[in-house]
């Protein structure tokens, strides 16, 4: 039956290389850059926030390289779990995939709040509520119907937020260079915001604190792989995916960080609205705010549906191997898991729901596992990478029948792996964060323990992910 076959083609192939490059890109581009921004600024220093941005787009590359290899290779809808359960073995596997499923059903629940309080701007007596439930049906609506309209929407989704970083740089770079006045009359701040004081105001040591934020903004961009499964000749759009996204986020995000420096004193950045309207409103642009609430909403929800689409695909993807419950597996006559899609959105609605009756315990679990998932995800990719490219050598296979390879073995799987895991030291040493790594590390324990205990006494549990047939 169709939408029903034997894994690799039983989703449909619905996603065309356009939608893998804006999913890959939108991925990267969020709240992280709208709204916490300023704060990066304002603690690592002006330079400092650029150097930190600088580092995480280039973890952010190696961690692209080494999944491309694994996607192109092996481009199923578990992706990464299922890399994680083949190369590394089933206990990671089974433990990453509920790490990352639990952390995105998490953060789409907050997604649906943040939404809903945005629109009390224009709409204050409407409870936040209203809002929230709207913006669930609608994504929902959008995951439900089939995966190309999943691709489309988060295509125009993706579209609004680049073009609105673009308009920001042109105008910004005018700012800076006097082609647009400041509304206090000051002169064109050139390049004093970024040079005026010391290189690192707060100290280098507030540029390692604020480090764990930054790359949290870059995560995201392992939704690509997720989305092989269901792609449109994977071997050409992953390739591509890779090569332009890296270039076109960095490109993004470190002269959006310039030209916020350069404008708005790091003093100032961040500390009451996002720094972005901030601007906007130095050179008294109408609507700036509204604008902004606008561009910051489109932002949520991209991220709220490529959310949705992740964990639903992982938490499908490990129903059909027995590492999540198998009545979770059956496909829709659109070749859509709406039963697994239904549970995640359950969960993301109870998470939300803890938030207010349980914000100082079961909610911070949840949080603190959410922020530790991705660069938990980015050593395991890398790793898996590795451990693929080491066991293709040993069975006797040519470099050259890879279809697209991850450059530099094994120095980037390893360099990644090792920038990675200096995140949770900088964490550690920081007093405030300290108890989320407690909490994250114990979930973990807690997976490995439930697959040691329960997972390990059933038959075939591990995922084999070959390549799909045609």
């Amino acid at each position: 039956m169709k939408g029903r076959k034997a894994e690799g083609i039983h989703l449909t192939r619905a996603l065309k290389s356009r939608h893998i490059f804006m999913l890959s890109l939108g991925g990267v581009i969020g709240t992280g850059l709208f709204m916490g921004s300023g704060v990066t600024i304002n603690q690592g220093g002006p330079v400092g926030a650029i150097l930190a941005y600088l580092v995480a787009g280039f973890l952010m590359y190696l961690v692209m390289v080494c999944l491309g290899e694994l996607s192109v290779q092996m481009p199923v809808s578990g992706s990464f779990q299922a890399h994680a359960t083949k190369f590394i073995g089933p206990a990671t596997g089974f433990m990453i995939g509920w790490v990352y499923w639990m952390s995105w059903a998490t953060t789409v629940g907050l997604e649906f709040t943040a939404a809903g309080m945005l629109m009390t701007r224009w709409f204050p007596e409407v409870p936040i509520w209203y809002w929230s439930a709207l913006f669930v049906a609608v994504l929902f609506g959008i995951n439900a119907l089939a995966t190309r309209a999943f691709g489309e929407a988060e295509y125009w989704f993706s579209g609004i937020k680049v073009a609105a970083i673009l308009g920001f740089i042109i105008v910004g770079v005018l700012v800076i260079f006097g082609g647009i006045s400041l509304n206090s009359g000051a002169p064109a701040p050139m390049m004093s915001n970024l040079i005026g004081d010391s290189l690192f105001p707060n100290g280098l040591s507030a540029v390692f604190a604020v480090m764990m934020t930054v790359v949290y903004a870059f995560q995201g961009c392992e939704i690509m792989g997720v989305a092989a499964g269901e792609t449109d000749q994977p071997e050409k759009s992953i390739p591509r995916a890779v090569r332009n996204v890296v270039f076109r986020v960095l490109i993004f995000y470190v002269l959006a960080i310039v030209v916020l420096s350069a404008i708005v004193p790091w003093q100032q950045a961040g500390l009451m609205e996002s720094p972005f309207v901030q601007v906007f409103d130095m050179v008294g642009i109408p609507y700036a705010a509204d604008l902004m609430n606008f561009v910051i909403l489109t932002a949520i929800l991209s991220v709220g549906n490529s959310g949705l689409y992740a964990s639903t695909r992982i938490l499908w993807a490990m129903s059909k191997t027995g590492m999540a419950p198998r009545s979770l597996s059956p496909l829709s006559s659109r070749g859509v898991p709406l039963r697994a899609l239904f549970i995640t959105l359950c969960f993301a609605l109870v998470s939300l729901m803890t938030s207010f009756v349980a914000a100082d315990t079961l909610f911070m679990v949840l949080m603190a596992v959410s922020g530790m998932s991705g660069t938990v995800t980015w050593i395991v990719i890398a790793l898996a990478q590795y451990r693929f490219r080491q066991q293709f050598l040993r069975d006797g296979g040519q470099l050259s029948e890879l279809k697209y390879r991850a450059p530099l073995y094994p120095l980037v799987p390893l360099l990644c792996i090792t920038l990675c895991s200096s995140l949770f030291v900088f964490l550690a040493m920081d007093e405030t964060q300290r108890p989320s790594l407690y909490w994250g590390f114990g979930f973990i324990a807690l997976c490995y323990a439930a697959y040691f205990l329960v997972q390990r006494k059933r038959q075939g549990v591990g995922l084999e992910p070959d390549m799909p047939a045609a």
